[in-house]
């Protein structure tokens, strides 16, 4: 499959003693056509659950917490720097695709980073 094929994204997970690390992942895309007329586009399937957030903040540093829930965070505007239980970061900033799947344990922390506001959507998964 070619990188055109693919979406790239990062997971958060717990690690079996508690902690949380970053693994890489992909969604493999398909082309579809949705409407006639219209030239097929890259589909992926992504699961989601009701009741996506849209969220601005001004700051936004965080303790060391787990994600709330199973979710996607897709980033719009500015850039957060996520930091593991292993002491990896990452930063991520408008386009990247985030799954929070760190649901127990000691979690991540999240700080703000660059000019605000940070603008994300949190779209919750089904387990």
């Amino acid at each position: 499959m070619t990188d055109a094929q693919l979406l790239r994204y990062t997971l958060i997970e717990t690690t079996a003693d508690g902690g949380s690390v970053f693994v890489d992942a992909e969604i493999p895309l398909a082309d579809r056509t949705f409407v006639a007329g219209v030239p097929a586009v890259a589909v992926g399937a992504m699961s989601a659950a009701a009741g996506a957030s849209y969220l601005r903040s001004a700051g936004f540093d965080s303790e060391p917490h787990p994600a709330p829930a199973r979710q996607w965070v897709v980033m719009l505007r500015g850039a957060i720097e996520v930091t593991t239980s292993d002491g990896e970061r990452r930063r991520f900033a408008p386009g990247d695709l985030v799954l929070a799947g760190d649901t127990e344990g000691l979690g991540h922390t999240t700080i703000a980073v660059g000019e605000p506001p940070f603008e994300a959507l949190f779209i919750p998964i089904a387990r």
